[in-house]
């Protein structure tokens, strides 16, 4: 069985390889990569104003910048560079509770009346497990006054237009970095039609731009976004599926871009599941307990972490098969 940790594909590697031999910089100009980029993300965002930065962590701290006092995230199933980043810039940070990282709407609203947050931060996929309602929670966030910021590094190109949609959020951001659903090694970017978001956070995002070769690389990698968050979405749907049938699966009615699975000695499993599956590059195995998954005894497989030319019937029969062994 061959796996592959995720690459950029061969055409956005050469786009990025022709744009480094040319590169050039004319002072006060914006390059044309640049432009291009930006433009690609406002086809799939619906926003008005885009930036490009260099990495995730940096679209994340300059909107946060932007806030004084309290934010929310979910208790478990974001991103941690959400509290610490909070953290950094001296905000209160309000954990909302979750069902293993989904949020429910009832206690949303409650918790939200409670703290009077400035703004919600949250993921597209709780802990890339289970689809986030986003727009019941962008309904939410919009009557009760609060932004909404959707990191939708695992969500961008969603065909349903649910992820990563500027309908349903207030700011998106992304990292792309690897092996997020737009790949390119680095980069990221923050999307929105709010442009008190963007100049409150001038001064930061200064010194945050991406490179032309950057750039050049997500203009070229976010056309594949759609096929490849459909075959991982499709491809954890029947994981789901087969492997429910031995095994206790985390939201396994909902769709998710790995697979977690609950178990007493996770440390073991996630050791043994290792040397069962071998990839080339980089590792598909999280342990839990991990805030950026679940906080309780579990092991996800990261299909998202894979080259979706691995996504084979062969390859998941043997995922599947490992998955069956008795540890």
């Amino acid at each position: 069985m061959d796996l592959f940790y995720r690459r950029p594909s061969l055409k956005t590697r050469k786009a990025m390889s022709n744009t480094a031999l040319k590169l050039r910089h004319v002072p006060g100009s914006r390059f044309e990569e640049l432009v291009k980029a930006e433009e690609s993300i406002k086809r799939f965002t619906k926003h008005e104003q885009v930036k490009i930065v260099n990495s995730g962590s940096s679209a994340i701290l300059s909107v946060m910048s932007t806030f004084k006092d309290n934010i929310m995230i979910p208790d478990m199933g974001g991103w941690v560079g959400f509290k610490r980043l909070a953290e950094f810039c001296g905000l209160n940070i309000n954990y909302l509770p979750t069902d293993f990282g989904l949020v429910q709407v009832d206690v949303l609203e409650d918790f939200i009346e409670k703290f009077n947050p400035e703004a919600l931060f949250i993921t597209s996929f709780a802990g890339y497990m289970a689809e986030q309602p986003l727009n019941d929670i962008y309904r939410v966030c919009e009557d009760m006054g609060v932004i909404m910021i959707e990191d939708a590094s695992g969500g961008i190109g969603d065909a349903t237009g649910l992820l990563g949609n500027g309908e349903h959020a207030h700011v998106i951001l992304a990292s792309t970095g690897s092996p997020k659903t737009v790949n390119v090694g680095n980069g990221g970017f923050i999307s929105t039609n709010n442009t008190n978001i963007l100049e409150s956070a001038k001064t930061i995002l200064s010194g945050l731009n991406a490179d032309p070769v950057t750039c050049a690389g997500i203009a070229s990698e976010i056309e594949n976004a759609p096929h490849i968050i459909s075959k991982t979405l499709e491809t954890c749907r029947y994981l789901k599926s087969q492997i429910s049938d031995f095994r206790e699966v985390l939201h396994v009615d909902k769709q998710g871009l790995n697979v977690g699975i609950p178990d007493k000695s996770p440390k073991k499993l996630g050791y043994l599941l290792r040397k069962g599956l071998n990839v080339h590059g980089g590792s598909i195995i999280t342990v839990c307990p991990n805030y950026n998954r679940i906080k309780s005894n579990a092991v996800c497989v990261e299909i998202k972490n894979l080259d979706i030319q691995c996504m084979t019937p062969e390859n998941l029969q043997g995922i599947i098969q490992i998955l069956k062994t008795d540890f």
